[in-house]
């Protein structure tokens, strides 16, 4: 297997349940793998998963600048971010933030599931 990467799971309020749904379903790939992600939703995979995350703040709250920070330094290697397209955001700005830091560092970011599943069955994450 290739070397542990730093894998961000974040989502949107209507986006929770499926991103844990996917965690608990590629569980065996993301153990293999260090975790971080914003407060809510680390949370909720971590009580449901058991997965070891290190959860930032809430999203609205910071935790998408902390996550946007570890981006700049070159320590997020792949950003998963399930995003609720269909409602307006009070934080649309930091998500904005997130996205352009992601696509400026070059960073793997899968915004839906079927990018997410794409990106988790990859050589690059899984290793087989």
């Amino acid at each position: 297997m290739n070397t542990k990467k730093t894998i961000g799971l974040v989502a949107h309020d209507a986006c929770k349940n499926r991103i844990v749904e996917w965690a608990s379903a590629n569980k065996a790939i993301l153990e293999k793998h260090n975790l971080v992600a914003t407060g809510t939703t680390g949370t909720t995979i971590k009580e449901t998963t058991g997965l070891d995350i290190k959860c930032l703040k809430s999203g609205p709250l910071g935790g998408d600048a902390q996550l946007g920070a570890l981006i700049a330094e070159g320590n997020l290697d792949v950003l998963i971010f399930f995003i609720d397209g269909m409602s307006a955001m009070p934080h649309a700005v930091d998500v904005k933030a997130l996205t352009r830091l992601a696509t400026l560092y070059d960073v793997i970011f899968a915004c839906n599931q079927a990018t997410a599943d794409c990106v988790i069955e990859s050589t690059l994450i899984n290793g087989e």
